[in-house]
């Protein structure tokens, strides 16, 4: 049998069926009750008329439930896309539109019923998706389920057969786009597990271990937290979301559970050391804490080091194109000064980063250039989108084999004397804030689709708050045009997610130019450096 992703949790469930696998709060699910569940969701899937290869769209808070509802579509060899419930009713039907599916895997109660009702309500929505209900409650008013999470039991607890290959996409993963329109990711079963049989072999990932589930699922990491604990025949701890911004019961979290692995994005970790929740040599089971989607700075991870020195700390860098990571740097003692730059490191296995110039060419040792990802982790490209996997994936130079390809990734980097890749910024105006990838031209075309500025730019400033970049808008309104901070920042969460909402704004009667007459970006950002700029 070809091993695909949910293989894991079967072979689990026949080795150790009794083991934990998953603890949400106080529900826990052993292998074989993840097993049987998603066994029972993909016959129904099938029964259904879910074919191969269909996207069934995931509308549903970190549960127990969305996991069950991942491996079912996983076993039914359909295609599982997580969305952010959170976001706005708009920029989610472009998704929907934009994955061509029909089905939708819901639950939630008040955190989904207000937009699965706005979807729902949409002119022919009902005609042409299919709603399945795996919540423990009633469906929204207004929504009416095909299926619910009681129907279960009526189907087979047997694994289906299953048609689906390595090469096939396991889930689509969408994206900030410039244009305004989300970019979907297409992820592979087989990159996934190269990245998860080098990460569980390099970590020594083992069955006794408790990992954290700390990403919401439509974030790339998360996949690395459920596929990886899995693997291994560990146990996942789904972090409740209400706890992201009480970093007291972070702590707790991880002492109560006794958690030996820790994995978020570096504002996280910033955050509880901002609040200095972690006292000296704290959460002695803890024995990795690992980051991503972003630079960690310095004094956070000295402060975390000394207060746990007896955990290994890594960093971990990749797009989501190249699935998850695609290097990393373990950090073999606490830095000695707070301006030690800490590097992205090495590749991982059946990786390759490469720094080029312009041309392709790679740059000598020390000087800039931008950095390249080949190997077994690139997505196959954009969904439905064969300009933009063009222009982002390109042939390997001086290669012959058409599916050698890399990933320009928009982020400058060098490598130094120890052969160590060190990450320098974006040369592009994407940025990372709270480990959420974000074009700064998405912003700017909400901003502009208004129709109350003359002009307006958005830039992105490191900031020593909790987002790690902060999202600065500068703008000209409109002659006679009412326009405040206050009242573009409600406008803006029409149709934009929080996270992307500009913090710091600035108006102006014009704004700054170059000799060329284009927006100087680089004087705003020197205007928005200064920590007095108000956040309005």
């Amino acid at each position: 049998m070809t091993l695909l992703l949910q293989h894991w949790v079967t072979a689990q469930a026949a080795r150790r069926p009794g083991a934990g696998a998953l603890v949400f709060k106080r529900e826990r699910l052993t292998y074989e009750a993840l097993e049987l569940a998603s066994n029972r969701l993909a016959h129904l899937l099938k029964d259904a008329g879910c074919a191969r290869g269909d996207r069934v769209c995931l509308l549903t808070p970190k549960s127990p439930a969305a996991i069950i509802a991942i491996l079912g579509v996983l076993k039914a060899d359909a295609v599982y896309v997580p969305l952010d419930p959170g976001s706005p009713l708009p920029r989610l039907e472009k998704m929907i539109a934009s994955c061509d599916n029909r089905w939708i895997l819901a639950s939630g109660g008040r955190a989904v019923g207000p937009t699965l009702e706005g979807l729902s309500a949409a002119p022919g929505f009902a005609d042409t998706h299919s709603i399945g209900w795996l919540g423990t409650d009633a469906p929204p008013a207004g929504v009416t389920a095909q299926f619910s999470l009681a129907d279960l039991t009526a189907y087979p607890s047997t694994l289906p057969p299953s048609a689906n290959g390595p090469r096939d996409a396991a889930h689509i993963l969408f994206t900030s786009g410039s244009t305004g329109v989300p970019k979907g990711v297409v992820i592979s079963h087989a990159s996934v597990r190269a990245f998860i049989e080098w990460a569980v072999s390099y970590f020594g990932t083992a069955p006794t271990d408790r990992i954290s589930g700390h990403p919401p699922l439509h974030f790339d990491l998360s996949t690395f937290d459920m596929f990886g604990t899995f693997a291994a025949g560990a146990e996942l701890h789904l972090v409740p979301p209400e706890l992201n911004l009480l970093p007291h019961k972070l702590a707790e979290l991880i002492r109560s559970a006794e958690l030996t692995q820790w994995f978020s994005v570096p504002s996280v970790l910033n955050y509880m050391a901002k609040f200095d929740v972690v006292r000296e040599g704290d959460f002695p089971s803890l024995r990795r804490v690992l980051w991503c989607g972003e630079v960690f700075p310095t004094p956070p991870l000295m402060y975390w080091m000394q207060r746990v020195p007896h955990a290994t700390f890594t960093n971990l860098y990749g797009p989501t194109e190249a699935t998850i990571a695609s290097s990393y740097y373990t950090v073999p003692s606490c830095p000695a000064s707070e301006d030690e730059a800490i590097p992205i490191g090495q590749a991982c296995g059946g990786e390759q980063l490469l720094v080029l110039d312009d041309a392709l060419r790679p740059v000598p040792p020390g000087e800039v250039g931008e950095l390249y990802i080949r190997g077994a982790g690139l997505s196959p490209g954009y969904w439905r989108d064969p300009a933009k996997t063009q222009g982002a994936f390109l042939p390997y130079p001086g290669g012959t084999d058409p599916d050698d390809r890399i990933y320009r990734t928009g982020d400058l980097a060098t490598v130094g004397p120890d052969g160590l890749v060190r990450f320098l910024g974006r040369a592009d105006s994407q940025i990372k804030t709270r480990g959420y990838r974000v074009e700064l031209g998405e912003i700017e075309t909400a901003l502009h689709v208004l129709g109350t500025l003359r002009e307006c730019a958005v830039v992105g400033v490191a900031s020593q708050d909790f987002d790690g970049v902060a999202i600065c808008c500068a703008f000209t309104p409109l002659p006679g045009a009412d326009v405040t901070p206050a009242s573009l920042r409600e406008a803006l969460a029409r149709s934009l997610p929080p996270y992307m909402l500009p913090s710091r704004w600035l108006v102006f009667p014009e704004l700054p130019k170059t000799t060329n007459g284009k927006i100087d970006r680089r004087r705003l950002k020197e205007l928005f450096a200064p920590e007095t700029v108000a956040v309005q």
